[in-house]
């Protein structure tokens, strides 16, 4: 079955088709960048733009990062309030013309890398981290998602973990690789004693980078890898859960 996947960050939205029984793109992915500020009907048109620029017609899958309840999103962490209450799947589904499945963006990448890349086979406690313009989280028990973590948010040392731990947090404030990283041993450690992952998998677009930070990782006993899939994880994981919505 091949579905159009599409992962919305607070930088950039990127799709492409995507054969969901191999967890293939089937044509290059496209990226625009997210509109500033970032509310639902400055959105909505990047979607359209980014799926008939394939020409697309059948069913898409997308990524939302936020909390995400029956294709309504609950949270705005990195993206304007605004989009609190509003129905994202109803409202790409018009612009777009297709049906369109929301879900949380890293439970999508989890999803992805649990049936396709570095967690598959893992039946013990995994937990997935994208670090971005956020760090978002998904968590896995016998390889079924406990969705919409959003554990980038929780407070570590009176800061919001993901405003100290993101790839946009490196950037911001010109951190080298070794002072990144050891504010990431201190997060992956607090989640460590939070839930016992047994493995940590390492996605989101830094993750091409995985060599140049995850050997400076320490203090964490749980197995770290990067994501298989790197940062498509998100697209393929989309296609996979509006496959499965549509049965």
């Amino acid at each position: 079955m091949h579905v159009f996947g599409i992962d919305i960050g607070g930088t950039g939205i990127k799709g492409a088709p995507v054969d969901v029984e191999t967890g293939k793109l089937l044509q290059a992915r496209k990226k625009f960048d997210t509109p500033r500020p970032a509310t639902p009907y400055a959105m909505a048109p990047v979607l359209r733009e980014l799926t008939s620029s394939f020409g697309w017609t059948g069913p898409i899958g997308s990524t939302f990062p936020a909390v995400v309840a029956d294709g309504t999103i609950r949270t705005a962490s990195n993206v304007d309030s605004s989009w609190i209450g509003t129905d994202a799947a109803a409202m790409f589904s018009k612009v777009t013309g297709s049906d369109v499945t929301v879900l949380n963006d890293a439970d999508a990448a989890g999803v992805a890398e649990m049936t396709f890349g570095a967690g598959k086979g893992e039946d013990g406690p995994v937990l997935m981290l994208t670090f971005g313009t956020g760090i978002g989280t998904a968590l896995f028990i016998r390889g079924q998602l406990y969705p919409n973590t959003e554990l980038g948010r929780v407070e570590l040392d009176g800061h919001v973990a993901e405003h100290r731990a993101s790839e946009h947090a490196k950037t911001e404030h010109d951190l080298s690789w070794s002072r990144w990283a050891k504010r990431v041993s201190e997060y992956m450690h607090y989640m460590e004693r939070l839930l016992s992952p047994e493995l940590i998998i390492v996605g989101g677009g830094i993750s091409r980078q995985s060599e140049k930070f995850l050997p400076l990782i320490t203090g964490v006993n749980a197995r770290i890898v990067p994501a298989g899939m790197l940062n498509d994880a998100g697209i393929v994981g989309a296609a996979m859960a509006a496959a499965s919505a549509a049965g």
